[in-house]
């Protein structure tokens, strides 16, 4: 064979690089909050001169009291306003857990309790320090946008249970225990509801958490709007000491006391647990502002009579909707026992007019009556829509009228 007929091997041909991955796993574990979503696209029509009925954002239409704000003042004019310590300042802490005793009954000490920006944040620092990869996490329906995602974001795994409208969306322990299995770390419970507004009744909140308790699962007792339970007993898991060791209360004073913007949140639970969420709140956020602590300690420590005022409040314009909802043939919806929320069932509308779903709905309602609402597809279910009722009693009025249009116009 000659030299000239010998084949030369082909350079390699070099491949195109990989295309390097830009974001996280864990990032695309979880979507936008279907609220703040909502939220969004009714500022942008707002900015455009659209007059809108909004019952989207779960946002008391009270001003912050009075004496908070002058307490916020004072610590700025005082030069209140450095880094404190990451849990926060040891008299907001025991202010704290001093008020939570008097109302509850429960018994935790300055240093199991750590103050953050928002009970959001409270929340997921504890879902982040107690669920690892795998581990499931028993989350009612309906449930808060939130939690299902905060729990995958973490790798959890979220175990839904599934609460009947027909029973105004009760949970008890044997709907928890059927749930339960060895991957079982933890159980969220929020009462009252955001969003159906309904409330654990105090047996079975201690009945969940007591078999948690024996089971050595974590209850992540969500209390956010405790003080605006509408039922005249006001129980919270922290009344049942001898089992704090599985249990993380979770509160803020965003809605009790109009102070949303202000981001103001805790949670209470075991020491150990408490060092934790502040050692990640260590790595992220540290303190909370500092004047918001000290007027946190005026909101928590100082007259009360606010809350009592605007939970009546909220029960006159909770029964103002539902009166404006039976004007509204087809439309169904529980009566909440707390919260601002009302959660009415759509599905008589479905197929009528093009519409599918409850998404359908709140889409519809938006462009169409210029009335803002959630789709319950956000919340875990798929045949209601959200309407926060903590709007003035003309919102209530003219928004009703809107929706009683738009459906009778569907065909």
């Amino acid at each position: 064979m000659s030299a000239s007929s010998v084949l030369t091997p082909a350079a390699p041909v070099a491949s195109a690089p990989k295309a390097r991955k830009i974001l996280t796993d864990r990032i695309n574990r979880i979507e936008v909050s279907a609220t703040m979503a909502i939220t969004a696209e009714a500022l942008r029509l707002k900015s455009t001169g659209v007059d809108l009925s909004d019952f989207g954002a779960g946002e008391p239409h009270f001003a912050t009291p009075q004496h908070i704000k002058d307490a916020a003042i004072e610590a700025i004019q005082q030069n209140f306003t450095r880094y404190t310590n990451v849990a926060g300042i040891p008299d907001l802490r025991k202010a704290i857990v001093d008020r939570h005793a008097a109302d509850f009954g429960s018994a935790y000490a300055p240093d199991e309790c750590v103050f953050t920006t928002g009970g959001k944040l409270a929340l997921f620092n504890a879902i982040q320090v107690l669920v690892d990869h795998g581990d499931e996490v028993i989350l009612p329906v309906p449930y808060w946008v939130s939690f299902k995602d905060i729990i995958q974001y973490a790798g959890g795994v979220p175990v839904f249970v599934e609460s009947k409208e027909s029973e105004n969306f009760r949970i008890t322990a044997a709907m928890i225990e059927a749930a339960i299995t060895p991957k079982t770390k933890a159980i969220i419970l929020n009462t009252p509801s955001n969003p159906s507004g309904a409330v654990v009744a105090p047996e079975d909140l201690e009945a969940i958490v007591r078999l948690a308790h024996a089971k050595e699962i974590y209850v992540l007792l969500d209390e956010c709007y405790v003080y605006l339970t509408f039922t005249g007993e006001v129980v919270s898991g922290g009344s049942f000491k001898d089992c704090k060791e599985h249990m993380v209360i979770l509160g803020s004073l965003s809605k009790t006391y109009a102070m949303t913007g202000w981001r103001a949140g805790f949670a209470l639970g075991p020491k150990q647990i408490i060092s934790a969420m502040s050692k990640l709140q260590s790595q992220s956020t540290s303190n909370a502002a500092s004047m918001v602590q000290r007027a946190s300690i005026a909101a928590v420590h100082g007259p009360q009579e606010c809350v009592a005022e605007m939970r009546a409040d909220y029960i006159k314009l909770r029964d103002r909707v539902l009166e404006g909802f039976k004007t509204i043939p087809g439309l169904t919806c529980t009566v909440p026992q707390g919260a601002f929320y009302v959660y009415p069932n759509v599905s008589s509308f479905f197929g009528k007019g093009g519409i599918r779903t409850a998404a359908d709905v709140a889409a519809r309602l938006l462009s169409e009556a210029h009335v803002v609402v959630v789709p319950g597809e956000a919340f875990g279910t798929t045949d209601h829509i959200r309407l926060s009722y903590a709007v003035s009693a003309d919102v209530i009025d003219e928004g009703v009228k809107r929706m009683r249009e738009f459906f009778a116009g569907l065909k």
